[in-house]
């Protein structure tokens, strides 16, 4: 619109500024070929009637031929021409005229009459009031004015004056005006419109450019289904919705049988094979309602909307059916089966949060690969005690595992975080409950970073100002996967403000000082320390005493100035204390299950 809006601005000025050009030409040519023909007939009227005595005699003219002279110029005058014809001698006296009563009337030497009689025809447009004429008005509110001058050997004897009625000159020199904005504007709009289909066939490019690039950002490379973060994202949505319509939404983790061995004995070729035709068989078997991702290595997750829910399990059972008849061949291999183990669970039958029913499937999950495999299995009910404290670290053990699978040098980021985050507690005095619960909040502070694309998350460059956009959404994605667990409020404060800062300038509710909960603050410093310590896909890392340097600068502006110098302190004078690159003296927890 900017360069459409300039386009017809340049348009517009040239129309005006050509229209100002031509119709000074116009006009200078239209004076040019009055003044020329009027100076041939006057110089023919001269020759034929007046006499040079007429003019330089004491005498009066003689009354007849002064009365036949002026029937000549009468004659010559017309409506919508000339107007008036003067004779004037160089005194100013008018010795003839087409009006017999301006005969002998004086006029003033002076102006275009004055120049005239220097030598040479003047020609001037103006109003009538500038008409320098003699005596009485005209009809025409604007004039050309012709001063002639006669010669005989070069002296001048005295001067014609014509009066012309400008009217008819100044319509032709509109009109033409008119017509060249008239060309000028249907060229303007010719080219406008076609400017108009470019920049549309353009836009309309783009936007499908962008809406592929940004769909890329959420499809697997191999099998271009859902990736991990998006079918996540999408099931955190879904149940949402779900939530507020009342509605149950139904999950499958579809896992294939013995993958590891079949990737360790034939190849990622092999591995990558297996993993096409399982997803193109999923896809081929979709129903309306059903989304397909990929969950994992070897798995995938289907999202039953309300609509599906009770199409989900036939879906995987005839899914499952079909694989029997379908074997793969690597190299000198055997005809080798392709068989799945599949977990249900539903909303809000067997898990009332994102979280929950993930880890509910991936156990029901876990429990038909070890039956076996090629087996289909469907959560059981639980029971109105089962939803315990342990239950809930259970999951959060999952999720801890889940940041793993994204991506290793998040979970390195937050076991680091976890221990000096953890370690300021302990210098601040906080209690063995809130220093467990603070290293918690470490350990899952990034767990929304599982939505982030990867071409965002491990970019080896500064992100633009659209990536941060989507990078910064994190927290928020973190705190909707665990804000449903039982007894996690300090938790959920950790995640969703730990990019808060202490001047208000921080992401996403802007909170400022003491506003900000103690638990983020503590984050904050501890991630800022392991953020400059640890080497980056897109930097190096920094030396402790230029990390502790930077994290000094950052306080009162970034950071709590009294965290950061507990930290510092600390860092620099106890011997106990968490330095980058050692492992942690023990594990927060021991995970008793892996959540795929």
């Amino acid at each position: 619109m900017l360069v459409f809006g300039a386009f017809l601005a340049i348009v517009g000025a040239t129309a005006t500024a050509q229209s100002a050009l031509v119709g000074e030409h116009f006009r200078t040519s239209a004076l040019i070929d009055v003044v020329s023909s009027d100076a041939a007939t006057t110089r023919a009227f001269v020759n034929a009637y007046v006499l040079p005595t007429d003019l330089t005699g004491d005498q009066p003219m003689n009354e007849a031929y002064q009365a036949r002279l002026e029937a000549q110029f009468a004659a010559l005058t017309r409506t919508g021409e000339i107007l008036r014809i003067e004779l004037r001698r160089p005194d100013g006296r008018i010795v003839a005229a087409s009006d017999p009563a301006l005969r002998g009337a004086m006029v003033p030497v002076a102006g275009e009459f004055a120049e005239a009689l220097a030598g040479g025809a003047i020609a001037a447009l103006g109003p009538s009031a500038d008409a320098a004429a003699g005596p009485g008005s005209f009809e025409s509110p604007t004039l050309v004015r012709e001063f002639l001058p006669i010669s005989v050997d070069g002296t001048i004897l005295g001067v014609i004056g014509i009066w012309r009625d400008a009217e008819p000159i100044l319509a032709r020199l509109d009109d033409v005006r008119r017509q060249i904005v008239v060309v000028t504007l249907s060229a303007a709009l010719i080219a406008a419109a076609l400017l108009f289909l470019v920049f549309r066939t353009a836009q309309a490019r783009l936007s499908r450019q962008t809406a592929a690039l940004l769909e890329s950002t959420r499809r697997d490379p191999l099998t271009e289904v859902l990736n991990h973060g998006a079918i996540v994202g999408l099931l955190a949505e879904s149940l949402e919705r779900a939530r507020a319509a009342g509605r149950p939404i139904g999950i499958a983790l579809v896992d294939i049988d013995n993958f590891r061995l079949l990737n360790d004995t034939h190849g990622h070729e092999a591995g990558d094979q297996t993993l096409l035709v399982l997803a193109d068989t999923l896809a081929a078997h979709g129903v309306p309602g059903v989304e397909l991702g990929r969950y994992g290595p070897d798995e995938f997750l289907l999202i039953a909307e309300p609509a599906a829910v009770a199409h989900l399990e036939p879906l995987v059972d005839r899914l499952r059916t079909e694989l029997v008849d379908l074997s793969l061949r690597f190299d000198e291999s055997e005809r080798l089966p392709i068989s799945i183990s599949v977990g249900i669970a539903t909303y809000p039958e067997h898990a009332a949060s994102v979280t929950t029913l993930l880890s509910v499937a991936a156990q029901v999950l876990e429990g038909a690969k070890a039956s076996g495999g090629d087996t289909v299995r469907v959560a059981e009910r639980p029971s109105a005690g089962d939803v315990t404290e342990t239950s809930t670290f259970d999951v959060l053990q999952g999720l801890v595992i889940a940041v793993d699978t994204k991506d290793r040098y998040t979970k390195r980021h937050s076991e680091d975080v976890a221990r000096y985050a953890t370690f300021i507690g302990q210098r601040i005095g906080m209690s063995a409950a809130e220093l467990h619960t603070l290293g918690v909040a470490g350990l899952l502070h990034d767990v929304g970073k599982i939505g982030v694309p990867d071409q965002i998350l491990r970019k080896p460059s500064k992100l633009t100002a659209g990536e941060y956009g989507v990078l910064q959404q994190h927290v928020a994605l973190g705190d909707m996967i665990v804000r449903d667990l039982p007894d996690v409020d300090v938790i959920r404060a950790g995640i969703r403000h730990h990019h808060e800062r202490w001047d208000g300038d921080g992401y996403l509710d802007r909170l400022e000082g003491e506003e900000i909960p103690l638990v983020a603050r503590i984050l904050a410093v501890a991630d800022a320390f392991s953020a400059m310590t640890t080497t980056r896909p897109y930097r190096k890392s920094f030396g402790i005493q230029e990390a502790l340097t930077r994290l000094g600068d950052a306080s009162g502006t970034q950071l709590d100035e009294r965290l950061v110098r507990v930290f510092m302190e600390g860092i620099e004078r106890d011997s106990t204390a968490p330095l980058p690159g050692e492992p942690g003296t023990g594990r927060l927890w021991l995970p008793r299950r892996r959540v795929a």
